[in-house]
């Protein structure tokens, strides 16, 4: 585990050391557990949205034509 130095507005200092004061954890350990939730969601969305792009059956009609679109004019 590495050691950083980060710099924050006083107002999310004051706001992240009540935080991990109520959850009964430093504020190294809650701001590295928030980075880590962020890393999982940003890799699980990615993961999704690759996994969509390669399911090809769903840009696919199956033979039929698609249907037309309704143009209004106006």
């Amino acid at each position: 585990m590495k050691n950083v130095t980060i710099t924050v507005e006083d107002a999310t200092l004051e706001w992240v050391r009540i935080e991990a004061a109520r959850r009964n954890t430093s504020v190294s350990r809650l701001v590295g557990e928030m980075l880590t939730e962020k890393m999982q969601h940003d890799d699980a969305y990615a993961r999704a949205q690759r996994d969509w792009v390669a399911d090809t059956s769903s840009f696919s009609s199956g033979g039929k034509a698609y249907p037309a679109r309704d143009v209004q004019n106006g």
